[in-house]
Order: C-alpha cells, then sequence, then structure tokens
C-alpha cells in the first residue's frame, strides 16, 4: 500500500473540488445573497490544500494504482469531499455545527438526499446552487469525472473506475478508461440540460429548473422548496421529473449504446425489461390502493402513485405527497422499493435490480437442484451464463447489505429512535433514498437524530454509494497487511 499516492490523487481532488466552488460563488454574485465570502473562502481552503497534499507528495514518475489502493483512493476520495464540501455550510451559517454539515455534504456527494435543513427556501441561492451542484458531481462519481482528467497528470483510473461504478459488471464503453468516463459524462450532462430546458418551458423558474435537474439526474432529491416538487402542483412538472428519474434509473451503457443506433437496446436488454415491467405493476397496484381511499379520481391516484413508486425506487427521494398517510399496503411497496433500487450502471442505489434478477434465479436453481440432484444447469441472464465470480460478488454483497443494515438499525434504536424510524432511516440511507417513514418521513427530516446517529447514517450513505465492498473492505484487517 502506497500511501503517498493516496494522498497525491486526493490532493488533486480536492483542488478540483475547490475549482468547482466557483460556480457557486458566480451565483452568489448574481444573486447578492450574502454568501459570496463564506464560499470564496472555502474556495481558498479547500484549493489550497489540495495544491499542497499535490506537491509534497508528487513524484517524478507516473502513478499507477493497484486495485486495493485505488479502492482506498475511493473511499477517501468520497471521505474528504464531504468533510471540504461541508465548509460553505459551515462558512455561511447555513448550518451551525460540523455534524450536521457533514452529515448535509455526504448526502449531497452520495446522492441520498436526506437532509437536516428546516427552511431550505432561507438558504442564500449560492448555498442552495452548491447544494444541488455537489449531488449532480456525486451522480455520476466525482471519481469517475478525474478518471477523464487524471491521464494529464500521467495517472491511470481503471482501479478507480472498478471502484466507483455502482454495478456488478463493469461496462466499458470505449478502449481507453479516460474515453469512458467523457462519454458517461456527455450523455449526463445532455440530458441533465434537456431537462432543464423542460422545466423551464413549462414556467419553472430557471434557477429552480436547473437544481431540479441537478438532483434529478443523480437520482439525488434536494430541492430549492420545502415542499419538494410538491410546492409546484403541477402535473406537467411531475411528468417531466418522473421520466428524467426512469432514464437516470436506467443503465447509462444502455444510454450509449442508444445514441449509437442501437434503437432496440431497452428492449433487449433483460434487466432493463424486469426494471420497467416492476414499475408498471407496482404504480398499477398503489394506485389500485390509493384510489378513493386517499384520492378521488383514478387519474390522481396514478399521478402520485408514478411519481412516488419512481422516486422512491430510482431512489431519487422527490416527493410530491405524504405516502406515510397511504394504506398499509401502499407503504409496503414504497419500503420495499427503498430495497430494491434502479437498475446496475445507474446512478440510482439500493441492492439493483440485476442483483435482485441473480439472487431470484439462484434461489430457484437450489429449488431445481433439490429436485433433480444431477442435473447441470447455469444461470442465464440474456441468454448468456453467468460467471461464478459474479454470482459469489452478488451472494457477498447481499449479505454484507443486510449486515449493514442489521447492525446499523441495531445502533440507531439503541440511541433512542423508535423501531419503525430506526428500520427506515437506515434503509433510506444505506439506499442512497433520503426520506423514510415515522421520524425521518417525507415531510420531516434528520434533524432530531443524534448526533452518533447521524455519523452512523453517514457512513450507511458512504457505503451505500459505494456499493458496500469498497468501503468494508477498508475494515478488513488482511487488506492492510502487505
Amino acid at each position: 500500500m502506497n500511501f503517498l499516492k493516496i494522498f497525491h490523487l486526493i490532493g488533486i481532488l480536492n483542488l478540483f473540488l475547490g475549482l468547482s466552488m466557483l460556480a457557486p460563488l458566480g451565483i452568489s454574485l448574481i444573486y447578492h445573497d450574502g454568501s459570496t465570502i463564506p464560499i470564496l473562502n472555502s474556495f481558498i481552503i479547500t484549493c489550497a490544500i489540495g495544491i499542497i497534499m499535490y506537491f509534497i507528495s508528487k513524484t517524478k514518475n507516473g502513478v499507477s494504482l493497484s486495485q486495493r489502493e485505488g479502492m482506498a483512493i475511493v473511499t477517501f476520495g468520497w471521505i474528504s469531499a464531504a468533510l471540504f464540501g461541508s465548509l460553505p455550510f459551515l462558512l455561511s451559517g447555513s448550518i451551525d455545527n460540523m455534524t450536521d454539515a457533514y452529515f448535509e455534504s455526504i448526502s449531497g456527494f452520495t446522492t441520498t438526499g436526506a437532509s437536516i435543513l428546516r427552511n431550505i427556501e432561507s438558504l442564500p441561492e449560492g448555498i442552495l446552487f452548491w447544494r444541488s451542484m455537489i449531488q449532480w458531481f456525486g451522480g455520476m462519481g466525482i471519481i469517475v469525472l478525474s478518471i477523464a482528467i487524471l491521464p494529464f497528470f500521467g495517472i491511470g483510473g481503471m482501479q478507480l473506475y472498478r471502484a466507483e461504478i455502482p454495478s456488478p459488471v463493469v461496462d466499458k464503453l470505449q478502449p481507453r478508461i479516460s474515453e469512458t468516463a467523457k462519454s458517461l459524462w456527455k450523455i449526463y450532462f445532455s440530458i441533465t440540460l434537456l431537462e432543464v430546458s423542460l422545466l423551464w418551458l413549462g414556467d419553472m423558474p430557471l434557477f429552480d429548473s436547473v437544481n431540479h435537474a441537478f438532483c434529478t439526474m443523480p437520482t439525488g432529491g434536494f430541492s430549492t422548496q420545502n415542499a419538494s416538487i410538491a410546492q409546484y402542483n403541477s402535473t406537467y412538472f411531475d411528468t417531466i421529473v418522473i421520466i428524467f428519474m426512469i432514464l437516470a434509473g436506467i443503465n447509462f451503457s444502455l444510454h450509449f449504446r442508444f445514441l449509437k443506433g442501437d434503437l432496440k437496446v431497452f428492449g433487449d436488454d433483460p434487466e432493463c425489461r424486469v426494471f420497467l415491467l416492476t414499475l408498471v405493476i407496482l404504480i398499477s397496484i398503489v394506485a389500485f390502493n390509493i384510489y378513493q381511499t386517499v384520492y378521488n379520481t383514478i387519474g390522481q391516484a396514478i399521478r402520485y402513485a408514478s411519481f412516488q413508486v419512481v422516486s422512491i425506487i430510482t431512489t431519487t427521494g422527490f416527493v410530491t405527497a405524504d405516502y406515510t398517510k397511504w394504506p398499509p399496503l401502499s407503504q409496503i411497496i414504497i419500503l420495499l422499493c427503498m430495497f430494491v433500487g434502479a437498475m446496475a450502471g445507474s446512478t440510482g442505489g439500493a441492492i439493483k435490480v440485476m442483483r435482485i434478477i441473480l439472487i431470484i434465479k439462484h434461489g430457484y436453481q437450489e429449488i431445481f437442484r433439490l429436485v433433480h440432484p444431477h442435473a447441470v444447469r447455469s444461470i442465464k441472464l440474456g441468454g448468456k451464463p453467468i460467471p461464478l465470480d459474479i454470482l459469489n460478488s452478488v451472494r457477498g454483497f447481499f449479505i454484507l447489505y443486510l449486515s449493514v443494515f442489521i447492525v446499523a438499525v441495531i445502533i440507531m434504536s439503541s440511541l433512542g429512535l423508535d423501531i419503525f424510524s430506526s428500520f427506515a432511516s437506515v434503509a433510506a440511507t444505506l439506499g442512497n433514498v433520503g426520506p423514510g417513514f415515522g421520524l425521518v418521513g417525507p415531510v420531516q427530516n434528520y434533524l432530531p437524530v443524534a448526533d452518533l446517529g447521524k455519523w452512523v447514517l453517514s457512513f450507511c450513505m458512504l457505503t451505500g454509494r459505494l456499493e458496500i465492498y469498497t468501503v468494508i473492505i477498508l475494515l478488513a484487517p488482511a487488506y492492510w497487511r502487505k
């Protein structure tokens, strides 16, 4: 383990994070919102520390990375980004203590959308923009952004890419890893720009349009409004946001292939078919369940059911209704959606549809073997056999996910949260969803949670965003041995 390499690369990440603060600085200057000096100070501190870290660890030769070092850089890079990302909140006085500021920052970078802020609309425009922008960076991954830039410093990025991309199977879209990162970001930026345009055309203010698009594509869920998307009470806005949440929940490699001319790619992909079919089934059940029990017309039932099911299963976390007041069946479905998540290779969190499919197929295979003990049968997806190492990885992920979940729920319960709130808070943060149930429901937030609980949930957010293995492996003693 070469700690100098890790220190060097995190210095580069901090430098680029600091430079990104120029954007909210510009917004603050335009709106004269009073946050200019705090953001400027944050910019100076972050860039200065990044430059110092870069030069004191600089080597003459290019930096090659092992997989172990790649995982350490990704994990500590995210921790560092959240730390320096909390500076604008702290220095502006928007948040008055380090625990809450770090919680808000790590929630942004991990695209969780869990917040401790009571009155979001009172925040300066520069801080609101920073809050949205860190989600936008976190969506595709600040590490992937760096991969497109690191070759200029003589640094390879495949190890970082493997540790960052949320997918059981890493899709390498281009021969060079830096070209893959650039392709992903071009698609990400283009879809974001399209959403901004459509929201603005619907008479949403440009500032709000940009911020909401910045938090839709990363499936983040931060809003400029206390009531989230419900503030606008618009079927048009609900529809636009639903469409783009679904796009964000689809594997970005499919978007890449579609733009390259493969027009049947979404229908041909088995995971995509299951994902879209699951959405249709769950929306239908919830809509039927809330029709006449909550909403008087079938149109309203479909509208609100569609928005909340899509928002939660893609782990975006926008809300247009208080789903904790819906019938028990609908609440259970919403809760289950927090665990399922969207497609692998998307910006969504949670377990992911591909893993759910493989777990179900593996369970069926075990039942089949009991009936036919001498049969030789492999697990296939889309007609292709799944390698054993992938199946082992999925099983391990599922076990670790449940283990982290159980331990975190026990800790949250010990800190005074009721059982339901403990369960929901961990499900919502580990799955990078944001709003949960009980004390942390859609019309509540995480401010009442004890400080220790916020650090536990921050760990859950980071672990969930980096797909369990990347963080948990750092806790294994064998990882640090030579």
